[in-house]
């Protein structure tokens, strides 16, 4: 009863102070440049593979659908946590309403969420491309394959409006500063002046189901894809099968690696520059490098970006004609 008056007495925090990825001017300036240019790369990245999917019909495979929601996916992902980071780089740490740090939180457990299962989506559809190549059709047909994207956008969804909603509820009564440079799931945990049990039990629940949920199927493919490609009888196709793999679990690794890690440690140690650094690697460094191991190292890929190119040459030959 006393506990609940003097939090009724106490003002509830309007705004937080991301502190950003650097206080040092001379240090921000060079990041903020490296920064811009890597989001800006990532955008064009995504942008590109996913106008070469819309627009050449051998892209139209389950394949490739699900690499055309990834890079979806990525933009939207990057998009959420980025303007913060370099706005915290350009002018130093930043107010940031707590409505707008809700919503920010909202939209990045979302789509961290639908990456896990994604990722673990298309994962599955190489087991089954690999290892059984002659029901692939069946079992991957137009349906499966959009009710399996649907399932890792809606249940990204729900997973946030749970996550969030027990988060926003809490009540933060100051410090107000937060050591990161987006508003994330443990550094508003440790801010709250209320018992967070009920919502640290909520968030496990959700990293078990999701995180590792999605961590288990998606070793569990590749070890079978591993396993079906050493039986293979041409070393030449075993060698390129497995460097595939290889980079597609070099992704993976890394991205689950650093979630897991942030994600799995106290809610009472704070924000480090070790887990910026990790933060960094899968919500800049991970969409930037998805696009370029999953698809532009892919062979028909290739062919579809050589037509694009060709056509737009062509297209500005002919105008340069037309005007000479």
């Amino acid at each position: 009863m006393e506990r609940s008056l003097e939090l009724g007495n106490m003002t509830r925090v309007q705004e937080f102070v991301l502190l950003g990825l650097s206080t040092r001017p001379g240090i921000r300036n060079a990041l903020f440049a490296v920064f811009l240019t890597l989001y800006l790369l990532t955008l064009l990245e995504n942008t590109l593979i996913i106008y070469l999917i819309c627009s050449h019909s051998e892209l139209h495979k389950p394949m490739y659908f699900f690499l055309g929601n990834l890079s979806c996916l990525e933009m939207c992902y990057v998009s959420v946590t980025m303007p913060s980071l370099l706005l915290g780089l350009w002018t130093g740490p930043c107010h940031v309403p707590f409505t707008a740090c809700i919503i920010q939180l909202f939209l990045f457990i979302a789509f961290i969420s639908t990456k896990c299962t994604l990722l673990a989506s298309m994962a599955y559809d190489r087991y089954v491309a690999i290892c059984h190549p002659l029901h692939y059709p069946l079992l991957m047909r137009p349906q499966v394959c959009l009710g399996l994207a649907l399932s890792s956008w809606l249940g990204g969804l729900l997973v946030s409006v749970v996550k969030t909603s027990c988060i926003a509820s809490l009540s933060y009564c100051g410090p107000n500063v937060l050591n990161h440079f987006f508003c994330d799931v443990s550094p508003l945990l440790n801010l709250s002046c209320t018992h967070v049990a009920l919502t640290e039990l909520v968030d496990f629940i959700s990293a078990i189901i999701i995180f590792c949920g999605s961590l288990l199927v998606a070793l569990a493919s590749y070890v079978a894809i591993g396993n079906t490609v050493l039986h293979m009888p041409s070393a030449a196709t075993r060698r390129k099968a497995l460097s595939t793999c290889a980079s597609h679990l070099l992704v993976v690794g890394m991205f689950y690696a650093a979630v897991l890690f942030i994600y799995s440690h106290p809610r009472h140690i704070n924000s480090t520059g070790l887990s910026k650094v990790l933060s960094v690697i899968y919500t800049m460094v991970t969409p930037m490098c998805s696009p370029i191991i999953y698809c532009l190292r892919n062979r028909e890929v290739h062919v579809a970006l050589q037509k694009t190119l060709h056509l737009c040459w062509v297209s500005s030959v002919r105008t340069d004609l037309a005007h000479s």
